[in-house]
């Protein structure tokens, strides 16, 4: 059965939580995935690649009438989808798609995944009131506050055309959710305070949606205020929540740079929350 795709996140009492053992850990101390061990009818696969760029995590979840070789396949798909956007739109590569498109060789409709990534900037850009702003990096269009999300959510996209609607993909300390964990229930997430991680962390329960950061892993001076040029210092990290890790991962970048004027953006019926936006 196909999981209802809308957003499912509950925040569970952390005491309640303490006794159940979280997925995964999120912060920069504490940041883990626990081993996954399936249930009866179920396929558990935990699988790490890296790319020059990023380092990425798959969990599945998969049922077992897709066979591990159809596992496999998916899998190899999914890797292959990410490694392809690596090769294909990162910045820092010289005939990349995002570095031709700077030096003006190709138009973004030349491609049509190249205009999607742009659009979905441009939109960012509109939704932060220019906070997240891939045209205001040194160097010209840069749209690396939301390619790992972009890549993590075409990569799941890969998953549910095989069949494998259960999983977690991450990159980093961000990651997107769908279905049910190994152990049969939600996937429970665990996010600790950067700075704090003495204190409770913020827990989740969640079947569909993700968390997008920026700073948690400690990670400072890697985002740029678009209106000075000069490296954000609002903030010490950000976390979103939402249905779509390309956007929560886009809005935790602006929020980091915007400091608090930022959470304004997700009052109202805003289907994305901040989780924490911590002061220098």
């Amino acid at each position: 059965m196909r999981i209802d795709e809308q957003p499912r996140t509950r925040w569970p009492d952390p005491s309640a939580f303490r006794n159940r053992r979280p997925d995964f850990r999120l912060g920069s101390r504490r940041h883990r995935i626990d081993p996954a061990t399936a249930t009866e009818g179920r396929i558990a696969v935990q699988h790490r690649v890296r790319t020059a760029t990023a380092e990425y995590t798959l969990l599945l979840n998969a049922p077992e009438w897709l066979g591990r070789r159809g596992v496999s396949e998916a899998l190899r798909d999914s890797v292959a989808e990410l490694r392809a956007i690596d090769l294909t739109y990162g910045p820092n590569r010289p005939e990349s798609l995002v570095s031709r498109l700077r030096r003006g060789e190709i138009s973004p409709e030349s491609y049509p995944p190249l205009a999607d990534l742009v659009d979905r900037c441009a939109a960012m850009r509109a939704a932060t009131d220019g906070w997240f702003d891939a045209w205001a990096v040194p160097g010209g269009f840069d749209p690396g506050g939301l390619l790992g999300g972009w890549a993590v959510e075409r990569a799941a996209e890969r998953l549910r055309a095989a069949g494998i609607h259960d999983y977690a993909v991450l990159a980093g300390a961000d990651l997107v959710v769908r279905g049910r964990a190994p152990h049969g229930g939600p996937w429970r997430v665990a996010v600790h305070h950067p700075t704090a991680p003495e204190r409770a962390p913020m827990v989740l329960e969640m079947t569909a949606g993700a968390v997008g950061t920026s700073g948690v892993t400690g990670r400072q001076g890697h985002v740029v205020d678009p209106h000075t040029g000069e490296p954000a210092d609002h903030l010490v990290a950000a976390t979103v929540v939402g249905p779509d890790l390309t956007i929560a991962d886009a809005y935790a970048t602006a929020l980091y740079a915007a400091g608090p004027t930022g959470l304004a953006w997700f009052r109202g019926n805003s289907e994305y929350r901040a989780l924490f936006a911590h002061r220098r």
